[in-house]
């Protein structure tokens, strides 16, 4: 069984909420909202809810704890960029890029990890 959670046109840039995303990736869910609870980065909020939902989607399916879910997949899609500018000497004006991201988390009970791991094995 696997639960998916995702999080649209979050207001932080993709490349920092990767790093925070490959932190959780492969881990037991409820040791991966331990570990995002005292990470410092800023982005460590939004991916903490997106695992939260992702738990409560899959308590919805079956019965299921935080305990026995693997946080086998997540990924962080670029979204829009958000174009602004700021004023400068002389009349000029920068433009300031301000990046979204889209956010998703699949949980499953633990019998898929394994076998994405196995496969990665055979490949080498």
């Amino acid at each position: 069984m696997e639960a998916k959670a995702k999080a649209r046109y979050v207001r932080v840039t993709p490349r920092k909420a990767r790093r925070v995303v490959d932190l959780i990736r492969g881990m037991p869910a409820d040791q991966a909202q331990a570990t995002l609870a005292f990470a410092p980065q800023s982005a460590s909020d939004p991916v903490g809810k997106v695992l939260a939902s992702a738990i409560a989607n899959a308590g919805q399916q079956g019965p299921a704890d935080a305990s026995s879910l693997v946080v086998s997949r997540a990924w962080v899609d670029e979204g829009p960029t958000l174009k602004r500018f700021r004023p400068r000497a002389q009349g000029r004006g920068y433009r300031i890029l301000k990046r979204t991201s889209h956010i998703t988390v699949i949980v499953s009970d633990g019998g898929q990890s394994g076998q994405r791991a196995g496969r990665r094995e055979r490949t080498r």
